[in-house]
């Protein structure tokens, strides 16, 4: 299998709709700054030939991105990011700035206002990073998530639903038996690819809790958010229409994160795009969906 490669993306109101979700294998969103979030599309399986707009790193998106080992794409960063990556960059992934060197993977839509308007494909970071230095292909020996088989038709139940919210508009889901897929939404519209103009689809659904704090110190005038994504913490995770009472486990920066039942049990998720949705500890996720 060719590189992973792992892509910030913009999700201020400015930046939607966002290109390349139907693409991607797994998609991260996590709170950012000045109340918005942020996602890093990775792409193992498919390529998207437009993802759109990128911006810049945060370290726990880093973190996440060297779980896989991958290129990671993105427009700079805050000190902490800028400060980091070439500390771990040739060692567990990629380091693909825009505005450090990478630029030629990168350009401007200028349908668009800066700083919502970079552009990229996933093929253009893969060629960029082997230029600099990376492998090919992915790094054999990393850690794998275990997948399972659809559970069949009369075992899914006939309607299901899932609400995470956040500041600029909530994260939601529609579960669709037929299909045994999460038909996405955000701030209460319909979420549609820019890339392909089909519906945003989820196969599986991780929410994960982690302790958040704010940096204020380290750049003064920026509250730069923290998530304690080291360790681990609860979780839950939706699949065939069912939800399980999860803990995730990460033990060290560049460790899969892991997904454990209450028997201790990896939990097996079904083939197909992952999507992880990370939110303060205490944070109210509603939803219905069968046990």
């Amino acid at each position: 299998m060719h590189l992973p490669v792992a892509i910030m993306i913009d999700d201020n109101v400015q930046a939607r709709p966002q290109y390349g979700f139907n693409a991607a294998s797994i998609v991260y969103q996590a709170p950012a700054d000045g109340g918005e979030t942020r996602y890093m599309m990775v792409f193992q399986e498919k390529d998207a030939k437009r993802v759109e707009p990128v911006r810049s790193g945060r370290p726990y998106f880093v973190d996440w991105a060297t779980e896989y080992r991958s290129a990671l794409a993105h427009y700079g960063g805050d000190y902490k990011t800028r400060e980091y990556l070439p500390t771990i960059d040739n060692k567990y992934m990629y380091d693909i700035d825009a505005l450090a060197g990478s630029g030629p993977a990168f350009h401007r839509d200028k349908t668009r206002k800066a700083p919502h308007n970079a552009v990229t494909s996933s093929t253009s970071v893969r060629t960029r990073a082997v230029k600099e230095g990376a492998p090919a292909t992915m790094v054999p020996g990393l850690g794998v998530r275990p997948f399972a088989d659809d559970l069949p038709a009369d075992q899914r139940p006939a309607r299901g639903s899932i609400k995470v919210p956040y500041n600029r508009g909530a994260t939601s889901y529609t579960y669709d038996k037929a299909s045994n897929r999460y038909l996405r939404s955000v701030a209460g519209k319909a979420q549609i690819d820019a890339a392909d103009g089909k519906r945003v689809t989820a196969r599986n659904v991780v929410v994960l809790y982690m302790r958040y704090s704010v940096d204020s110190r380290t750049e003064p005038d920026h509250n730069r958010p923290v998530f304690d994504h080291v360790g681990s913490g609860n979780g839950l995770v939706f699949r065939d229409g069912h939800v399980i009472k999860a803990t995730w486990r990460k033990p060290s920066a560049h460790d899969l994160t892991r997904f454990y039942d209450a028997a201790g049990n990896e939990i097996s998720l079904v083939r197909g795009r992952i999507f992880i949705q990370v939110v303060p500890t205490g944070t109210k996720v509603t939803y219905d969906a069968a046990p």
